[in-house]
């Protein structure tokens, strides 16, 4: 089979302006498993659709979601202090 006939049909949308680069008509639309898609064949700025048509930001690397950063080794010289509030300072009611 040849890659043409691989390859998902792509459309340009008249009249779409490009998040990146503001060139007008320059986008290309494609439904990949049900979800569209958009490339922008001026910057190569591409992205997929939600539902309603609003794009789906990539997940930002935090330290929640990146399991490549380790764990902090306690410092064994460092010691936890506690605090007490002092009653002689206690305020008159």
């Amino acid at each position: 089979m040849s890659e043409e006939i691989l390859q998902k049909p792509r459309r340009f949308i008249a009249g779409a302006v490009c998040p990146a680069c503001e060139a007008m008509d320059t986008i290309q639309m494609w439904d990949e498993d049900g979800t569209p898609n958009r490339h922008c064949v001026t910057c190569g700025y591409a992205d997929t659709l939600d539902a309603r048509g609003n794009s789906v930001p990539k997940e930002l690397p935090t330290r929640v979601n990146v399991s490549a950063l380790k764990p902090k080794v306690a410092d064994p010289k460092v010691q936890t202090v506690q605090f007490f509030p002092n009653p002689k300072l206690k305020k008159p009611e």
